[in-house]
């Protein structure tokens, strides 16, 4: 793994560290201000965006909120101190319980991320967004079908209560938010050739929900978010999305076909013209994005390549797309749990260096690579990398085994230079 923000910001060992990033300084963090931060050199240096799954998503509405009224609670510190480590401008946390008013929002910037965790320095992010998820929102219908109305199965995206396991974009750098769309309620029935489920019980094709469930179904199991944030004179587009887990389901693969449709979503809508014509965001307007827009497509797709439960061809989607660039990030400590945990990881095709979500390996699924930060094409890679650190490393007490102390998955980044 390289860097570019040299050693004033982070001290890298591909070797020892396996993508973890050390001690960084005050030149590496947001400014003591809450103003806009100061742009040196614009798009000439670096700019770091990152993923993040950090499962701060809880039992019971309003749990999270009140594990972050006091700076007490381990895995918010510990969560807090991997992003310390890493120090990206542009964060966006998956599985992060929405809360109206921002209050979770506020709570995890203002006791955790502002306060220094066993020696890394406290990282300021004045900017954040953040909006209703689909989660646990009842549908009124019995989607999985299984003679009842009611509960997580049912709701709009699964969840025990609304907004768990929603998600929230930080930043160091100003977000458009007059700009902001949101696809939170674009249904799935309204994608052209969308994989709609079939009920195999019935000869009908694609039959597992009916007429007036798709004309209510949601495609997004959260929310699709185009999130403009602007870098100098420059505007990055955020496109941040948690599709479901391609699983949970049965011969019918509801789940499957579904987060292929999440995750198609945003192939269709960076490609100007027809191919996006029929998206429309939550406030009416139609199209993708705009041609030559700059973006980053950041979150937990639940897909890998070839390893898993994914529909085949799911994330190829993304990282085969032609505007778009797969920077392949890499850590030493996926390959060494590979081996460690053994079970299904043994019969994996892709690399475990690409290994982003420690699963459990017997019988399946094993680790797989489900984290993504992905630029389009215009923008420069500099340097990328996994938060996944060696056994030896002191910083894998951030990582660990189950039960983690932090998350079952790791926080990708991504480095970017205009070219």
């Amino acid at each position: 793994m390289r860097t570019t923000r040299g050693l004033a910001i982070a001290l890298v060992s591909a070797l020892a560290l396996g993508g973890a990033v050390l001690g960084a300084n005050a030149a590496g963090a947001a400014p003591s201000s809450p103003a806009a931060p100061k742009v040196d050199f614009g798009w000439a240096g670096s700019l770091r965006v990152a993923t993040f799954n950090a499962s701060l998503n809880r039992n019971a509405a309003g749990q999270l909120v009140t594990d972050l009224s006091t700076g007490s609670n381990a895995q918010a510190g510990a969560v807090a101190e991997v992003i310390q480590r890493v120090r990206p401008d542009i964060l966006l946390i998956n599985e992060f319980d929405y809360v109206s008013q921002r209050r979770a929002v506020d709570l995890f910037r203002d006791n955790y991320l502002e306060v220094g965790h066993n020696g890394a320095a406290p990282i300021r992010y004045p900017y954040a967004y953040v909006a209703p998820s689909n989660t646990g929102i009842p549908s009124g219908f019995d989607l999985n079908n299984d003679g009842q109305v009611g509960g997580g199965d049912d709701a709009f995206g699964f969840g025990l209560f609304e907004g768990q396991y929603g998600m929230v974009v930080y930043s160091r750098y100003p977000i458009d938010t007059k700009r902001v769309r949101t696809f939170q309620q674009f249904k799935w029935k309204d994608m052209p050739g969308a994989l709609l489920p079939d009920n195999p019980a019935t000869p009908a094709p694609a039959d597992w929900y009916s007429p007036a469930e798709l004309n209510v179904f949601r495609l997004s199991s959260k929310s699709h978010w185009d999130v403009p944030i602007r870098v100098g004179s420059r505007t990055v587009h955020l496109l941040a999305s948690h599709p479901t887990p391609p699983s949970f389901d049965g011969p019918e693969d509801r789940n499957g076909r579904r987060n292929h449709d999440e995750i198609r979503f945003w192939a269709d809508y960076v490609q100007p013209g027809k191919r996006s014509a029929y998206i429309y965001d939550d406030k009416g307007r139609y199209g993708g994005l705009a041609g030559g827009a700059a973006f980053v497509i950041a979150g937990d797709q639940n897909s890998d390549p070839a390893d898993g439960d994914s529909v085949p061809g799911a994330i190829q989607q993304l990282i085969k797309h032609p505007r778009i660039t797969d920077p392949k990030p890499t850590s030493a400590g996926g390959p060494e749990a590979a081996v460690l945990q053994g079970g299904a990881n043994a019969s994996h095709q892709t690399n475990p260096k690409y290994d982003t979500a420690d699963f459990s390996d017997s019988p399946s699924p094993g680790n797989l690579r489900a984290d993504y930060v992905l630029p389009s094409r215009q923008l420069k890679v500099r340097g990328t990398g996994i938060f996944w650190p060696v056994q030896a490393d002191p910083l894998s007490r951030l990582t660990g085994v189950f039960p983690f102390p932090t998350s079952d998955h790791r926080l990708v980044w991504l480095d970017l230079r205009r070219p």
